[in-house]
């Protein structure tokens, strides 16, 4: 182990690493048989050992709905997989716990657990129903993505054809009652749009839990110049992922063929199943590029330029992909970005703002947002 990973790892035993974005409760929803995730897991980015080497702090585990699971079903779905999260936390009460607050983050961290918290993933979940948002936020959901692949009637989502316009009166009600609730607003996957329409009604700070920097990789999943300059104003963070398309724009481009040769079989360019029924044949012919750790520091620096150092954090979006970017292959090598940046001169400060101090701050301020009732 090098001496600035060494260093890396000492950082986050004393300030607390906060991802924006893992999916592990998907991955383990479908397993046959029970996961012991104290010893390593196959197949997965996750476990108890690896998030440990990681320097793991905090975690905001997805309870993620494919946009393909309609009305009802879906809030079945979310339902099921809050369950299955909760239930997962429950299990490694040594080193995992559920956490409904800042505060709660705080106090967990230094009890040398990991702090577990829980973010929805595409609005459809909620079938169009305020009741249903409030419940959700109830059962200890911190989080909720407006939109996942597919626009969802009151917002329209990056990767699909805009409907909406941005968000309907409806979705901006959507916006208001998370903010209420004191619910952080999260604005990955969604269009532009939505987005600057969710900035115009937002009170508290906003996230975008995992998403990179567009005008370093021109992919319709990341967040545009001109809406990182309003988390100065907004006070929100971008937490920056480690998916290759949205990371590489040579990963990228490659994607985007990959789609396209998808909708050429007559298949539908938005269904990661159907994406995947024709990948083999697509990388046959066309070998897929990596994107590299370095490329990550880049997408996070052009933040940090943009929207400023109070405003950037991490959403590896680990186990929600099944690429990998090189260097950052799983939950254990936080440190080695984190060793990256201060190679590029980010002061201890810096990082430990980058590593969770920013997102604390957002979520305090969501929750005084919410108890003063503004």
């Amino acid at each position: 182990m090098s001496e600035a990973t060494t260093a890396a790892r000492d950082l986050l035993r004393r300030f607390p690493l906060i991802d924006g974005h893992n999916d592990l409760p998907w991955a383990l929803r479908d397993r046959a048989a029970p996961v012991d995730l104290a010893e390593p897991v196959a197949g997965t980015h996750t476990d108890l050992p690896r998030l440990a080497a990681g320097g793991v702090g905090a975690q905001f585990w997805s309870v993620f709905v494919p946009a393909s699971i309609p009305g009802d079903a879906a809030v079945t779905a979310v339902l099921e997989q809050i369950d299955l999260a909760r239930r997962m936390v429950a299990a490694y009460p040594q080193a995992l716990e559920l956490a409904l607050t800042a505060a709660d983050v705080e106090r967990i961290f230094a009890a040398g657990r990991v702090a577990s918290l829980l973010g929805a993933e595409g609005g459809h979940c909620i079938a169009s129903s305020l009741g249903v948002l409030r419940m959700l936020y109830d059962l200890g959901v911190r989080y909720m993505t407006l939109t996942h692949n597919l626009n969802v009637g009151w917002a329209d989502s990056a990767t699909d054809t805009p409907a909406a316009g941005g968000l309907t009166d409806f979705g901006r009600d959507v916006v208001r009652e998370m903010q209420r609730l004191g619910m952080l607003v999260d604005l990955s996957h969604v269009s532009p749009d939505t987005m600057r329409d969710a900035l115009d009604v937002a009170a508290a700070p906003v996230i975008f839990s995992h998403s990179s920097a567009r005008a370093v990789c021109d992919s319709p999943r990341n967040v545009p110049d001109e809406v990182l300059e309003r988390l100065r104003t907004n006070g929100g963070v971008c937490m920056v992922t480690f998916v290759p398309a949205f990371v590489s724009q040579e990963c990228a481009d490659w994607f985007a063929g990959l789609k396209e040769f998808t909708a050429s079989k007559g298949l539908d360019p938005r269904s990661f199943t159907d994406i995947g029924s024709v990948e083999p044949e697509w990388t046959a012919a066309h070998p897929a590029p990596r994107a590299t750790l370095s490329q990550v520091a880049d997408h996070v620096e052009h933040v940090r330029r943009v929207a400023g150092v109070e405003h950037v954090g991490l959403g590896g979006d680990f186990d929600g992909t099944p690429d990998v970017t090189v260097g950052l292959e799983d939950v254990s090598t936080y440190p080695a970005l984190f060793a990256e940046l201060r190679a590029r001169g980010w002061t201890e400060p810096d990082c430990a703002a980058l590593a969770g101090g920013n997102l604390l701050r957002a979520l305090r301020a969501a929750e005084s947002a919410a108890a003063s009732g503004s």
